[in-house]
């Protein structure tokens, strides 16, 4: 337990050392009744643009599309079909970056538009040419405003919510910290919209049980993702070693109180050193097709001593997956705890179940890796 001094002191050094930050915009706060809050949106701009004159730059992820686009044909409820939620998203993400580029032109400022589905960041290829596209805008002092290309995209493609979408971010361009901007204060031990005892949590060193338990009883609004969203998104960041901050951006100069150090919001500890972009892609960006079950000595092996994955510990296989595919590795107490790019496809990994090394070539009549998945491309995804 740290002091409020203490905690004050973590603030100021991890804001002070900040140069690149992923900032999400929930719709909760870029929206209201009559659609766009142009006031909110404005004033975002401006905290941004301070952010910038000081040297730092940003990534804004955006929501507020489909929410605009639903206002402008006088839609009052989301609608629950792929080519309705595209068609609202069509016209609602124009409005939406016409305001942003309105907003930052009064601190001349300029914006661009990024839009993804997450099958550009599971190809390597792409995912690469996604993140030298948002340097170049960045270098050229641009704010790359991204989310997720909901006009084309289809449901195996989404990220599921923009929260999501923002770890991505935060992992493809190597940011060192994430804030997440929602409707309100933070993460609270219970809805405080329902219960007026409700206590903000300023600070949080571990995400257990219990939190993950409370965030699913406080919901979303307009949004896809309500807080549970939030900290399963924060798990990601902080497993990968980056800071998140849950703070409402409905508050004037929140980002300017946060970034002197502020006590606003909650802000989640990194749980280990920075992870590299590379492992960073095969942990939280590709999609798992499929999974294997190893015994206690290999997770332990993996785990801690930081080992391949040999067949002689594997238990079982789940899926059907091809060579270079990302799998989970999975403990015989059926948590997920790594993932990593497999040497064979499913069918093959079956043969080599409980077998040495020495037995590949016997059993497949050829061998290319004693490893089913080397260390190399091995990710440990949860925290001991």
């Amino acid at each position: 337990m740290t002091s409020r001094q203490e905690h004050l002191q973590i603030r100021k050094n991890l804001f002070d050392r900040i140069r690149r930050a992923v900032i999400k915009v929930g719709t909760g706060v870029l929206t209201h009744d009559q659609g766009l809050n142009a006031t909110v949106i404005r004033r975002l701009a401006r905290e941004v643009s301070m952010l910038m004159d000081q040297g730092r730059q940003v990534i804004l992820v955006s929501s507020g599309a489909i929410v605009s686009g639903m206002k402008k044909v006088g839609m009052a409820e989301r609608p629950s079909d792929i080519p309705h939620k595209q068609a609202v998203a069509a016209i609602g993400q124009s409005r939406l970056m016409l305001e942003y580029e309105k907003s930052f032109a009064r601190y001349q400022k300029k914006a661009a538009q990024i839009l993804l589905t997450r099958d550009d960041l599971c190809n390597r290829r792409r995912y690469l040419n996604a993140r030298n596209t948002i340097n170049v805008l960045l270098d050229w002092k641009i704010v790359p405003i991204v989310n997720e290309n909901d006009t084309v995209v289809v449901e195996e493609l989404k990220f599921g919510d923009n929260d999501n979408l923002s770890a991505m971010i935060t992992h493809l361009m190597d940011a060192q910290i994430l804030i997440n901007l929602t409707d309100i204060d933070g993460f609270y031990d219970k809805d405080p919209r329902g219960h007026k005892n409700a206590l903000l949590i300023p600070l949080v060193s571990r995400i257990d049980r219990g939190m993950e338990k409370a965030a699913c009883d406080i919901p979303g609004a307009f949004g896809m993702g309500g807080m549970s969203s939030k900290i399963q998104t924060a798990k990601k960041v902080t497993t990968s070693g980056i800071p998140m901050v849950i703070a409402s951006g409905l508050k004037a100069n929140i980002l300017k109180r946060l970034f002197e150090g502020r006590d606003v919001g909650t802000l989640f500890l990194p749980g280990r050193e920075k992870m590299g972009s590379r492992k960073c892609w095969i942990a939280f960006t590709l999609k798992a097709k499929g999974a294997i079950r190893v015994d206690r000595g290999a997770a332990k092996a993996i785990r801690k001593q930081g080992r391949s994955l040999l067949p002689i510990g594997i238990l079982n296989v789940e899926g059907d997956f091809g060579v270079g595919a990302a799998v989970s590795c999975i403990d015989p107490d059926g948590v997920p705890f790594a993932r990593g790019l497999v040497n064979y496809k499913a069918t093959d990994v079956r043969k080599l179940m409980g077998l040495k090394t020495s037995q590949i070539e016997q059993r497949l009549g050829y061998k290319h890796y004693d490893e089913v998945i080397h260390r190399d491309n091995l990710v440990i995804t949860i925290d001991d």
